[in-house]
């Protein structure tokens, strides 16, 4: 929510830019304009408003043609702006201004008491492009900046946006993962009489249920009474150990062969053969394919 008012806030402000070098664009070329025409008494009686109007007449064609600037510069906002692109920016500009005055000045030709002729056009082109084409450009130039800032302003957002996003999911990840591994046994803390006897996992050959106790078989061929179940053990247990009967969970590493005739069971590095239930053999399969 706060990225999509920061962004609608970035778009009024290059609106409110772009407005006001309009404004200040249309108010200055008519006092320019009042001016030349008191001081060389070109016009009698010549109000502000009446000059207003027309510029105002000729700057909404400017505008109108900027809609191409603008699409313009969105489609060259992903593209690195070098030397390439500055020049085919220079020349979308002065074909723009063309146009404009192009236009303006067919306009007022064909409004005039005058009859219509090539060479009067060219006249008219003439007066206009010293009168307008200074000005159009300055301000084409000055929309194309503001519209680059904004879409380069744009694509940052998005890519602080998905880089903020990616951050919360490693995070998310990191968490889980963390949880996980901390959540794994690396040792089994048996207590015997007043003393604990540590196991680490890795000497587990498997574990057997014993009513409401486990026994622990290690690999030298100890064993040990640990008060638990074997579904507590299963949670706490690497993905290495795996359970093989209601009764038994073997730690693979240690697995030399599986018999599936008969009555399947899983013979161990010791050869002691542990029954595997038929709910589990396809688990073992799987585990050992």
């Amino acid at each position: 929510m706060k990225d999509l008012m920061s962004k609608i806030s970035n778009f009024k402000l290059s609106i409110f830019i772009i407005a006001l070098v309009f404004i200040l664009a249309v108010i200055f070329e008519t006092f320019q304009q009042i001016y030349f025409v008191t001081k060389y008494n070109i016009v009698e009686n010549v109000s502000f408003w009446d000059v207003l109007k027309s510029q105002l007449n000729s700057w909404v064609i400017w505008c109108l043609m900027s809609i191409v600037l603008f699409f313009y510069s969105k489609s060259q906002s992903h593209k690195k702006l070098d030397n390439v692109r500055i020049v085919n920016y220079v020349l979308v500009i002065f074909v723009l201004v063309f146009l404009c005055v192009f236009i303006i000045s067919l306009s007022r030709l064909l409004y005039s008491n005058d009859n219509f002729s090539l060479a009067l056009l060219g006249e008219y082109l003439t007066f206009f492009i010293f009168q307008k084409a200074t000005l159009y450009t300055l301000g084409y130039i000055a929309i194309a900046m503001i519209l680059r800032l904004y879409f380069e302003n744009e694509k940052l957002q998005i890519e602080v946006q998905e880089l903020s996003e990616l951050k919360l999911t490693n995070a998310r990840l990191f968490k889980k993962l963390n949880s996980t591994i901390d959540e794994k046994a690396t040792v089994l803390n048996i207590k015997i009489g007043n003393k604990r006897k540590i196991i680490p996992v890795e000497d587990i050959s498997w574990i057997e249920a014993d009513d409401y106790c486990v026994k622990v078989h290690t690999t030298n061929n100890g064993s040990y009474t640990m008060r638990s179940s074997l579904k507590a053990l299963e949670e706490k247990l690497s993905t290495n150990f795996l359970r093989v009967h209601r009764k038994a969970i073997v730690n693979m590493s240690f697995a030399k062969e599986l018999h599936i005739s008969g009555s399947p069971n899983l013979i161990l590095e010791n050869d002691l053969q542990i029954p595997v239930s038929k709910s589990n053999l396809k688990t073992v399969k799987d585990f050992l394919n």
